[in-house]
């Protein structure tokens, strides 16, 4: 076992929580100031409270009180309007069965440094969302953001390599922190309640690239100083998801989020409705704030209604510093899951964490996936058949280099690895074989043969459809967007998280999850390592230390490079993230 859990009651269960929570809060509460709970009432707060109750004002007003008893009846109304509070916070909105782990959220015993004090705010906040999803308290932009459940603190008989494997990587003081500048602020009091020009987008893709998509958007409609209509979720032809922005998303707490940048409506108003309206799909890639400006702002308010599509990748990576906070505020605090759907996946990921520490698999083993990248399954002759036969047949679906060979892309590292590849890869990197996973992704292509390479070393594999209970997915069966935000929310509370493959879910998560506390994402350096796998006089032993040096880089946070590829979404150091200032947390 990774962890030690003790099963005891319920009741000494919650006291123990409360006694680690409250220790917690008292210590983190003299280095910043906890935006999700107030511990120390203010003098203004105490007048608010005794200016609703006339008999308590004229209590202490009265000039026949004793000073010392009214010292006692505010001491004692304090005490228990703090304990009422404690209890209510505390208690269990789930019906899930919660074992009590004793272990500390904030030192590691596999590490000699404790986790960053300035994410002592997340990891309690951490703890209350777990158990209380449905808090609709957001005081400020940091009661936003969805909050990981705490990282378990592994311990037991490890190897150093296990030891190695399951330790998280040092913030470097980096922590989120989205402060606009004043020019900024002040153009914001005019487009915020901009009412004659509208930007409506049609979002193409998956959820993760549609996600993207409104990212930019939402930007573009800043830059253009638009009012943004909700975003068009278009019917996508493979998965044959008919997925509507409501369905998937948060509607109110997308607009309330960014109502002091962007105002976002539900739908155009009647006087901009015409019968037909010009969709400009044609913009190149990489195109900067100047452009979009110069291309659209006059046609917008001539028009009055401006349509894109096709806007995956269009907008440059490398945007001003205001506009990359933006896209930031838009990727890790406004875009949150619909209520159905977050609430599934936070059982989901309770379920998973309860039982200890556990690891996300992203697997990109899917049939269509084989076949947009012209790669070979690993499966045998006959299954690649089948691949080679569907890219001959529709050849508009192969997105590889057409003019490589499949060994040229593979060593490239265009290619997906395959459960034999991911099975070597984790242990060399030192997962232990009984350490529990889930996989991510959607149906393999050939089935459960596809996965017994990685079964065969690793056993303790879980999909949502083992940690649903009977009817909790049957809403989202007919929504592969819906499926595929489940597997986001239990990947992103997961102490590890691996991709098989890059792609777009990968690098949300990558970044997402560096967010909100620096988690462990290791991202296969397939290019590089991949030669070593075809190397058969390597040892085992030399081969491992190979694969450790070569993701040595998910030990820390790394800072976005000034390059086209590299997104502020998956590295968000340093833009929106700071070693100083008040941040957000």
């Amino acid at each position: 076992m990774f962890l030690s859990f003790i099963n005891i009651s319920p009741r000494n269960c919650r006291k123990i929580w409360e006694k680690e929570s409250s220790v917690m809060a008292r210590s983190s509460a003299r280095i910043i100031k906890n935006p999700f709970m107030s511990l120390t009432p203010s003098p203004r707060s105490l007048t608010q409270l005794f200016s609703v109750s006339p008999p308590l004002t004229s209590l202490f007003s009265s000039k026949k009180t004793s000073p010392s008893l009214s010292i006692f009846i505010l001491s004692f109304l304090f005490s228990f309007t703090f304990l009422g509070i404690s209890i209510f916070r505390f208690f269990p909105s789930s019906q899930d069965s919660i074992h009590c782990s004793i272990i500390s959220p904030t030192t590691s015993p596999i590490s000699s440094h404790p986790l960053p004090s300035s994410y002592s705010q997340i990891i309690l906040t951490s703890l209350l969302a777990g158990i209380n999803s449905d808090n609709k308290i957001q005081p400020r932009i940091g009661g936003t953001a969805m909050v990981p459940l705490p990282v378990h603190l592994v311990s037991g008989n490890l190897s150093e390599e296990e030891t190695e494997f399951w330790k998280q990587p040092d913030s470097n003081g980096y922590r989120p922190c989205l402060d606009s500048t004043i020019g900024y602020r002040k153009r914001s009091a005019k487009i915020s309640k901009e009412k004659n020009r509208f930007l409506v987008v049609v979002a193409a893709g998956g959820l993760n690239q549609q996600k993207n998509q409104i990212i930019d958007a939402v930007v573009i409609a800043r830059i253009l100083e638009a009012a943004l209509v909700l975003p068009v979720l278009q019917v996508n032809m493979i998965w044959e998801d008919e997925s509507e922005f409501p369905d998937i998303f948060d509607v109110e707490h997308f607009k309330k989020t960014l109502r002091a940048d962007v105002r976002v409506v539900s739908s155009l108003p009647s006087s901009h409705l015409v019968a037909k309206q010009t969709i400009v799909t044609q913009i190149p890639y990489g195109v900067s704030p100047f452009w979009i400006r110069a291309k659209f702002f006059k046609q917008l308010n001539q028009e009055g209604v401006l349509v894109l599509k096709g806007l995956d990748s269009k907008l440059s990576k490398n945007l001003p510093s205001d506009l990359q906070k933006l896209r930031c505020k838009v990727a890790f605090h406004a875009l949150r899951f619909s209520k159905p759907i977050l609430q599934v996946g936070n059982q989901l990921a309770r379920r998973m964490w309860i039982e200890g520490p556990y690891i996300s698999l992203h697997l990109r083993l899917e049939k269509d996936v084989w076949v947009r990248t012209g790669c070979r399954t690993g499966l045998g002759p006959k299954y690649d058949q089948i691949i080679t036969q569907i890219q001959k047949t529709q050849p508009q679906y192969l997105t590889g280099r057409v003019n490589m060979s499949y060994s040229q892309r593979r060593l490239s590292g265009l290619c997906p690895l395959n459960a034999f590849e991911i099975a070597r890869l984790l242990k060399a990197l030192g997962a232990p074989q009984s350490g529990r996973f889930y996989i991510a992704g959607g149906e393999a292509f050939g089935g459960s043969k596809a996965l017994e390479p990685l079964a065969a070393v690793f056993p303790n594999l879980v999909r949502k459809e083992m940690l649903a209970r009977d009817g909790e997915l049957s809403p989202f069966l007919n929504s592969s967007s819906a499926l595929s935000a489940i597997d986001y929310i239990v990947s992103f509370n997961s102490d590890i998280f691996i991709p098989s493959h890059g792609g777009n879910m990968g690098r949300a998560l990558q970044g997402h999850r560096a967010y909100m506390g620096h988690r462990k994402s290791i991202r296969p350096n397939k290019r590089t390592m991949l030669p070593f796998f075809e190397d058969s006089s390597i040892s085992d032993e030399e081969f491992s230390s190979i694969i450790r040096s070569l993701h040595n880089k998910s030990m820390k946070p790394e800072p976005r490079k000034k390059q086209r590829d590299n997104d502020v979404i998956a590295y968000p150091v340093p833009e929106c993230m700071c070693r100083h200032g008040s941040g957000i947390f």
